[in-house]
């Protein structure tokens, strides 16, 4: 349980130390920071959407091998 406690406020204090730069630093390097995250969250969103575009591949794949396993079995008890 300390070890989670630790981990919280070393987190916390990252967090704090970095919001004192934000607020203390340059217009320029306020959009650098900006941009940053904005890129990030662009790639974020991509590899969202690569991931669930594959998903769905896969579903449809896998629902088109049952259906031929079902019309096989189907078609050999007649």
């Amino acid at each position: 349980m300390g070890t989670k406690k630790n981990g919280l406020l070393a987190l916390l204090g990252l967090g704090a130390i970095a919001w004192w730069k934000y607020k203390n630093a340059s217009p320029e390097e306020k959009q650098k920071v900006k941009d940053t995250v904005n890129t990030a969250k662009d790639n974020f969103n991509k590899w969202g959407n690569d991931l669930k575009t594959k998903a769905g591949d896969v579903a449809t794949q896998v629902q088109d091998k049952v259906n031929e396993a079902k019309s096989s079995v189907e078609d050999s008890m007649k």
